[in-house]
């Protein structure tokens, strides 16, 4: 019975879980925060790349 108690694997794939899903959180955030700026800057790049002409 004591054996049960102190297994820990079950804990480690929980903490690994709830790691990975605040990673989740913390990317999703930022991709939000910051996707009209890469997405004006992906824009630019574009525009630069399309008006350069190949010799």
């Amino acid at each position: 019975m004591k054996a049960r108690f102190t297994n820990d694997e079950g804990q480690a794939i929980i903490e690994y879980a709830l790691v990975l899903a605040l990673i989740a959180i913390v990317t999703i955030a930022a991709l939000k925060a910051l996707g009209g700026d890469i997405s004006l800057l992906l824009h630019r790049v574009s525009s630069q790349m399309s008006s350069v002409s190949n010799p």
